[in-house]
């Protein structure tokens, strides 16, 4: 039986502009809260201010782990408003990847 590889998430959204420190502890809380969910390996935040965009790169585990997430992150930014969310699956190809020494447990 072959083992499932990692699965790399992506998520991009419109950004709302940066806030001050109650944004800042919030940010911090939702850090905390994600690093808890079951199969994530690790997450990459984003952001482009020129852009107006922000989101991350998550490496999940197992395909299952990044679904059940994606469902979960999706609804909550929808909850806050905001929308015109994009998300990408990719199998991480681990051989090539080890070569240039990604982070892969």
């Amino acid at each position: 039986m072959a083992v499932e590889a990692p699965t790399l998430l992506i998520f991009d959204f419109p950004a709302r502009p940066p806030g001050g420190p109650e944004q800042a502890a919030q940010m911090h809380a939702l850090a905390e809260d994600i690093a808890t969910e079951p199969g994530l390996l690790w997450k990459i935040w984003t952001a482009s201010a020129a852009e107006k965009r922000a989101g991350g790169a998550y490496l999940f585990a197992t395909r299952a782990a990044a679904e059940a997430y994606h469902r979960k992150h999706a609804e909550r930014l929808g909850r806050i408003g905001i929308t015109g969310i994009e998300a990408t699956y990719r199998e991480v190809v681990e051989p090539l990847s080890r070569i240039t020494r990604a982070p892969i447990p």
